[in-house]
């Protein structure tokens, strides 16, 4: 017997995630945020206050984007929004920092800003 999606057959449990879509999967700023942490993680960060800095501010760019996406108010997302937009920010300026005091590889600067600018421009549309 089939209710809904799911057969009565079938294992106990959700369905698997690849086939959910959370309200941040279809935000196409989430995207970019991930490829903003894979660069910042690409710098090769050394010194471990600076790179634990530049990390958790790509993190909560990406989180804070995933959180906007699932609050329903507007200004709900703005503040959301708003908070991972500044958090990027604070990651391509670990970067940079970290390239400026030879800390870093500077050949990942290109790819942390490109993503940065992109994700900040994305979010300041979202907040408006």
């Amino acid at each position: 017997v089939v209710h809904g999606r799911w057969s009565c057959r079938r294992a106990k449990g959700p369905p698997p995630m690849h086939n959910q879509r959370l309200p941040h999967h279809k935000l196409h700023a989430y995207d970019v945020a991930i490829r903003l942490l894979e660069a910042v993680r690409s710098a090769r960060i050394r010194d471990c206050h600076l790179r634990d800095q530049a990390m958790r501010a790509a993190k909560s760019a990406c989180l804070n984007a995933a959180e906007g996406a699932g609050r329903v108010s507007r200004p709900d997302k703005a503040r959301a929004f708003a908070i991972a937009r500044a958090e990027a920010g604070e990651a391509a300026a670990a970067v940079e920092i970290a390239i400026a005091v030879g800390d870093a590889e500077a050949g990942a600067l290109e790819a942390v800003l490109v993503h940065a600018d992109h994700f900040v421009a994305m979010m300041t549309r979202l907040i408006r």
